[in-house]
């Protein structure tokens, strides 16, 4: 079976999305559907995230197909190698430009838990069937939420988490990020666990999909799991709230359910209307996902340490922006021109068919 566009323009609007919201002129002046929401709840932005493992695990559908799913050495070999590489990329992006003492260095961060999730997940679905890879998600998701309200009063709560205490266990505080003074790591290692799982049900939506051979079937049946998804997820944020930062299994389903519905989109619009052509800037976002992720998070390190007068690069072009918009304005339209940046410099790529793999 051919690859899915649909797919493809999925990868690409996360990959833009992750740029919006990550590089706002100023963290004081931003919309506020572009912001995280500040504990409980889901924010559009909220999303971005879980969107991401979702395509990565679309893609590792299509990349174990190459291979007869083999579950070879030399495949689970290669997997941890990924797996290293992009943990360490991300760490080094923590650190760079080395002007943090070594132990303030903090350790976890989007990368990390995209490489650590990506060798856990790959090597489920080499291992396991279908059917396995479900019972797993599945046990997983309760086992998370049995260790979350393990700890009685305060579970839910940004200082008494257990995912805060055993972060704090094995990295210290001084490598953990600070989330409004208080030091808790929403990439911490066990709320890797069910972040795993968005990967999971993205590797199992895209077999799905691409046995689905009526197009107009799939889009009815993703927007079906959708609604369910999120209506079951709402559903168990009663007893267990929608919470990023703690990565709570009811939030895996809901942003799930969001994927879903978004892909439904793209299908709907690539494969049965024929606009191909209105999201050919996306299709050209997602040839090198990764890559242009890191070259954003490299671009803003080095405005962020390039001094011009009292503040720096960063902070002039946002001052520069706010002397023709107000200040919030100012701030969407600097992050949308790195959109258009990056968007650009992934054209280049593309169209001297370069493509690289993290």
């Amino acid at each position: 079976m051919t690859r899915y566009l649909a797919l493809d323009a999925f990868r690409g609007i996360t990959i833009a999305l992750m740029i919006l919201v990550n590089t706002p002129g100023s963290w004081s002046h931003v919309y506020a559907p572009l912001l995280h929401a500040q504990w409980h709840g889901c924010t559009p932005t909220d999303l971005v995230f879980p969107f991401f493992l979702f395509i990565i695990g679309s893609a590792m559908f299509f990349s174990f197909k190459k291979s007869g799913f083999a579950a070879t050495p030399e495949q689970f070999i290669r997997i941890v190698k990924r797996g290293g590489i992009m943990f360490f990329i991300g760490f080094m992006l923590n650190v760079i430009p080395f002007n943090t003492p070594v132990e303030e260095w903090r350790i976890m961060g989007v990368l990390q838990r995209i490489g650590l999730a990506y060798v856990i997940a790959a090597s489920v679905v080499l291992l396991l069937n279908r059917r396995g890879i479900f019972i797993l998600s599945i046990i997983a998701l309760i086992a998370y939420w049995a260790l979350l309200l393990s700890v009685g009063e305060g579970a839910l709560t940004l200082e008494g988490n257990i995912i805060r205490q055993i972060d704090l266990s094995i990295f210290g505080a001084n490598h953990m990020y600070s989330m409004r003074g208080i030091s808790f790591e929403p990439e911490g290692l066990i709320s890797t666990i069910p972040a795993v799982v968005n990967m999971l049900l993205g590797f199992e939506l895209t077999r799905y999909l691409t046995s689905i051979k009526d197009k107009k079937s799939s889009v009815t049946k993703l927007i079906i799991i959708g609604g369910l998804a999120i209506g079951f997820g709402a559903l168990w944020s009663v007893i267990l709230p929608i919470n990023k930062s703690l990565w709570t299994s009811s939030y895996v389903i809901y942003s799930t359910g969001f994927a879903c519905l978004l892909l439904a989109l793209f299908v709907w619009l690539i494969d049965i209307k024929g606009h191909e052509k209105l999201v050919s800037p996306l299709l050209v976002y997602g040839t090198n996902p990764l890559f242009v992720y890191v070259l954003s998070f490299l671009f803003v390190t080095l405005y962020l340490n390039i001094p011009v007068g009292d503040s720096s690069m960063y902070g002039w072009l946002y001052q520069q922006l706010t002397l023709i918009a107000e200040p919030s304005l100012a701030s969407f339209m600097f992050a949308f021109s790195h959109v258009v940046l990056f968007w650009y410099i992934s054209l280049k790529l593309y169209q001297r068919k370069v493509f690289i793999k993290i």
